[in-house]
């Protein structure tokens, strides 16, 4: 039965609403071969405009241009099918035929500048702004190289905006980054400064800019400065969607170039697959370059330094930098040959000549040996009133747990008092609350410090914790992963509840994990479930002498309602908890490679059916999402469609489109790589309906 138009165009808008991914282009791609095999003819161009949208932002670029000229050639034969949305979306797509078709070096150049020639004529034709076509055609001169590349910068600045102008956000960090280029980093940080103070935003700012920026200042040796921009890129690059090859590679050029060796591989740790696949041969040419720029920078004094990096065959620093200028070499050949110029010959050239910085750069927040040992001083600790805890206001905030479930400590406020009269709790939070997490993570050691003096060792944990986050989120990996375990040791020490001093092993685990401390966390673990096995005993004795015991108690129905009450809640707990550590258990064994990725896959299988059992959905749909990815990677393909139907459906039922959409593209992906084509197609039904 063909589907209204108003049936089509609402599948199609679900399909536009996945996040970007395989599972949402095989969707766009499905509702493509509906339409035209069946109709409605009024909803083709929308169909074929989110394709065109899902093949460019998953990046599958190249597979655009079919859909797209099909686009083209329907709006020449029937404009009455296209509204004004469609209409606005044809338009706004030449500019990616332009602009990303020139990234791949087998697209004939030909074809790149007969399509803009067609973009010109056609957006003069329906009487749109010219800024568009003006800053597609500076961005084919500079990705060539080509004498006019100054003048067609200088037209695009010129140009009036309109509608089909780049965001206010892309539009001045693209000018930036071409000002850095030609030199004048004056005007470039000038500009960049301007666009943060007013605030604008997308998808992939301020993360570039902020990235230009503090090479910038490390270029003109203001290390203070480039450390501010470094720590506010790579925020802003944690909620990036794209491969954001740019970001990345600047991330790594800064470190290696700062005198960050082990903060520089461990940073190509985590991108490690830009050097083998990117969104576009371009970008990983860029990420490529960039490695060679950094690692010619850490030659001198690390050529011999350990790497293992995932499909890379290197296993020193030399060793990397040599792969990574063969692999640039290839494909400056391609693209040059293409593009006529010697363009990036010359960029690779330039990569190789990079020599480390005239300054050092200072990331560390909570300096090595600031940290308090592990092992607190015992003095006069009392435990804290667990009648009585609340949670603190610092960045762990409920600790990653629901704040209904999850008691906390009270921090008492007490600690040296400035002039003003404010306690060192009270100026850490306040300093959270401002941003100032390097001043924070101070503050809360100094807290800390004051409450293990007075005996209140859970307190002084506490504000550790606190303290280790406060360097975690501001990059200090090092000094977080050194102080996590203080932490735990003085909540322990100081009779925390298990359940609190989980939410800080969960915590800790990711900053252990980037650092080598995995071990220690998974010890941490095994620690805190036999704790809560004993809680449970307690807790069942407990109950069972107050069922035999008597007393006022007893005989009094509403105080035994609200202690069976008050036990159900914190048995909760303790169930959550035991999820909390199996999950954060099997996330760190993940992590170390896939020696553990069976024992990875059975902790996770196992927090989600406790997740699911005492009702959390959405950390189920995740623990199961992490368990397929396992079972996948060990090719035990039933268990990871097992796992992965069951995230996509724990997704489903919380309402969480996007992450359903994400582990809805890893179960199709595994389906058709199993052959299954007809699950996975009636998987891609389902997200539209």
């Amino acid at each position: 039965m063909t589907r209204s138009v108003e049936e089509a165009n609402r599948e199609i808008s679900r399909v536009r609403k996945m996040p970007y991914g395989i599972a949402r282009t095989q969707a766009a791609e499905q509702q493509v071969r509906l339409v035209e095999a069946e109709g409605p003819d009024a909803s083709r161009a929308y169909a074929l405009n989110v394709l065109v949208e899902s093949f460019v932002w998953g990046g599958e670029v190249e597979r655009a241009y079919l859909p797209f000229t099909k686009a083209v050639r329907w709006y020449d034969e029937h404009p009455e099918h296209f509204d004004a949305e469609d209409t606005h979306g044809l338009f706004w797509s030449f500019k990616w035929m332009v602009g990303h078709l020139s990234d791949f070096p087998d697209i004939p150049a030909e074809q790149i500048e007969a399509t803009l020639a067609d973009m010109e004529r056609r957006y003069a034709l329906a009487g749109l702004g010219r800024d568009a076509v003006a800053f597609e055609a500076f961005g084919w001169a500079r990705l060539r190289g080509s004498d006019d590349v100054d003048a067609l910068f200088e037209e695009w600045v010129r140009t009036p905006r309109d509608d089909y102008s780049q965001c206010h956000a892309c539009d001045p960090g693209d000018r930036a980054s071409y000002l850095v280029e030609r030199g004048d980093d004056d005007e470039a940080a000038r500009l960049i400064q301007a666009t943060l103070d007013s605030g604008a935003t997308c998808a992939t700012e301020p993360a570039d800019m902020l990235s230009t920026l503090a090479l910038i200042h490390l270029d003109a040796g203001r290390a203070e400065q480039a450390v501010v921009a470094h720590r506010r890129a790579v925020a802003a690059l944690a909620g990036a969607p794209s491969d954001m090859t740019s970001a990345r590679g600047s991330r790594f050029v800064l470190l290696a170039r700062g005198g960050q060796t082990r903060r520089a591989l461990r940073a190509l740790t985590e991108d490690a697959h830009l050097l083998l696949e990117a969104d576009t041969p371009h970008g990983r040419f860029g990420f490529l370059t960039d490695v060679v720029a950094g690692t010619a920078a850490l030659l001198p004094d690390a050529a011999g330094h350990h790497v293992a990096l995932d499909g890379v065959p290197a296993s020193d620093v030399a060793a990397l930098h040599a792969w990574c200028v063969a692999e640039a070499t290839a494909l400056a050949a391609a693209f040059d040959a293409r593009n006529g110029t010697d363009r990036f010959a010359r960029r690779l050239a330039e990569a190789r000549a990079t020599r480390p910085a005239d300054v050092t750069l200072d990331l560390a927040v909570i300096p090595t040996g600031a940290a308090p040992s592990p092992v607190p001083s015992l003095g006069s600790s009392a435990a804290p009133d667990e009648a009585d805890v609340l949670l603190t206001d610092g960045p762990l905030g409920p600790l990653g747990a629901d704040p209904a479930s999850l008691p906390g400590l009270l921090l008492d406020d007490a600690g040296p008092v400035s002039g003003g009269g404010e306690s060192a709790v009270d100026r850490a939070e306040r300093l959270v609350r401002s941003g100032d997490l390097v001043a924070a993570a101070a503050a809360w050691l100094e807290a800390s410090a004051a409450a293990e003096a007075e005996g209140r060792l859970a307190d002084a944990g506490l504000a550790l914790a606190e303290a280790a986050r406060c360097a975690q989120e501001a990059g200090d990996e090092e000094g977080a992963a050194a102080t996590y375990p203080a932490a735990v040791a003085r909540l322990r020490a100081g009779g925390a509840a298990p359940e609190i001093v989980t939410a800080v092993v969960v915590a800790w685990a990711p900053a252990a994990s980037a650092t080598g401390g995995a071990d220690a966390v998974l010890e941490a673990v095994d620690a805190l479930l036999v704790d809560l096995d004993s809680a449970d005993a307690a807790a069942a004795a407990g109950g069972a002498g107050a069922l035999t015991g008597g007393g006022a108690g007893a005989a009094d129905p509403a105080a035994a309602a609200a202690g069976a009450e008050l036990a159900a809640r914190a048995d909760a707990v303790r169930r959550r908890a035991r999820a909390d550590l199996d999950d954060t258990a099997a996330r760190v064994l993940a992590s170390t490679g896939p020696a553990q990725a069976a024992a990875a896959a059975a902790r996770a299988t196992r927090a989600a059916e406790a997740y699911a059992g005492a009702g959390h959905v959405v950390d189920a749909a995740h623990a199961f999402w992490l368990a397929g990815r396992l079972h996948d990677g060990l090719g035990q393909v039933d268990e990871a469609v097992w796992n992965l139907e069951s995230a996509v459906e724990g997704f489903s039922l919380a309402h969480r489109p996007g992450p359903r959409g994400e582990a809805a593209s890893t179960l199709v992906t595994v389906l058709r790589a199993a052959g299954r084509h007809d699950e996975a197609e009636a998987v891609l039904r389902t997200l539209t309906r």
